[in-house]
């Protein structure tokens, strides 16, 4: 066989592992998760936004976005390390991804937003689930006891 009906075969099935790839993660993602909208921060007013979906883990939120072929999260955020800064509700054009009841929340993850700073668009059951997780985690100072000998 020529060499150029290789090539076409080998993009054929490159393209069609893509695909596979694609449908697997938007299966696995709308399957398991909560679905949001996050975006990083510095943004300008109406740029940024990304859907995705959300596990609640016992030490960390991970971000599934849909439109990424990654077999892991995108962003994980650790649950010690997230600070709710900001809570506010959509604005100009964000109202056209998002419904008007819906709850951005603004996080900072770390000590002064060393970690990153993020908002967070979600339904206001949602948002409920969000706050009852971030106020169940164990206190910052807690420790471990040791058995007394």
């Amino acid at each position: 066989m020529p060499m150029w009906v290789w090539v076409i075969v080998g993009v054929v099935v490159a393209g069609l592992f893509v695909a596979a790839g694609v449908v697997y993660r938007l299966i696995e993602v709308r399957r398991a998760g909560t679905p949001v909208l996050l975006r990083s921060l510095p943004a300008d007013a109406d740029q940024g936004w990304r859907h995705g979906s959300v596990q609640y883990g016992d030490d960390a939120l991970a971000y599934y976005r849909l439109s990424s072929l990654r077999p892991g999260p995108t962003v994980s955020l650790s649950r010690r390390r997230i600070e709710i800064v900001g809570r506010r509700a959509p604005v100009g054009t964000e109202l056209e991804i998002m419904d008007a009841d819906f709850a951005i929340v603004e996080l900072s993850i770390g000590r002064s937003g060393a970690g990153g700073r993020y908002e967070i668009g979600m339904s206001p059951a949602v948002s409920t689930a969000f706050q009852s997780w971030i106020e169940a985690r164990a206190p910052k100072r807690s420790k471990r006891r040791r058995p007394a000998a």
